[in-house]
């Protein structure tokens, strides 16, 4: 393919997630505020079906803006024994340091909190994913920095993730335009319940 043509289709791409994006997000942004929290904690009706393996070390998120809140259900998982931790925005991908009711939260950019420094790193086994959309098949569609996809491809060289997506069903849309190097779903977790896209033999 040319030159020209490749950065014109890149261009496309560019411009075709940003319209989903905006879409999906502006959906999102007009649920109410209770709409919103009885979503996130109907997210703890459905833990047994996610199928973790005793002890798995779990990634949670802080939520930010009208983001489902994922922390009902972070604290169910640690009442079964789950280690929890957070991402921290670092180079040249993202760290991800202890939570336990000992550990210190500082704030961090965009409104959100994270481990202090002295808490320890840890390595996930288990992801849940913040997301802008996402699709039938597994596509998901990030904020526009990558972080979560550079970060699945680096630590996925010393064993696999499995990755769940947490979001409200109003953020689905018919297809997520994806890249060589963005990192599908294994499922999706919404108030309206769980579905997967790839078996946990997949990982």
């Amino acid at each position: 393919m040319p030159a020209t043509d490749t950065r014109n289709a890149l261009t496309d791409l560019v411009q075709a997630k940003q319209q989903i994006r905006a879409g999906a997000l502006a959906r999102r942004a007009a649920m109410t505020a209770v709409e919103r929290i009885e979503g996130s904690l109907a997210l703890t009706a459905h833990v047994d079906g996610l199928n973790l393996k005793p002890g798995e070390i779990v990634s949670g998120f802080w939520p930010i803006r009208d983001e489902i809140d994922p922390r009902p259900l972070m604290h169910e998982l640690a009442s079964r024994g789950h280690p929890l931790c957070l991402p921290i925005v670092a180079r040249p991908h993202l760290l991800f340091r202890k939570l336990d009711r000992e550990t210190k939260l500082v704030p961090a950019g965009f409104g959100t909190s994270v481990p202090e420094e002295a808490s320890p790193l840890m390595r996930p086994d288990v992801m849940l994913v913040p997301l802008a959309a996402f699709d039938a098949r597994g596509g998901r569609l990030g904020y526009g920095k990558g972080h979560y996809d550079t970060a699945i491809a680096a630590l996925e060289k010393d064993g696999p993730i499995l990755r769940i997506g947490l979001a409200f069903c109003v953020q689905e849309v018919d297809q997520v335009p994806t890249e060589p190097h963005d990192q599908l779903l294994h499922g999706i977790l919404t108030e309206t319940g769980l579905r997967w896209f790839h078996t946990r033999e997949d990982r």
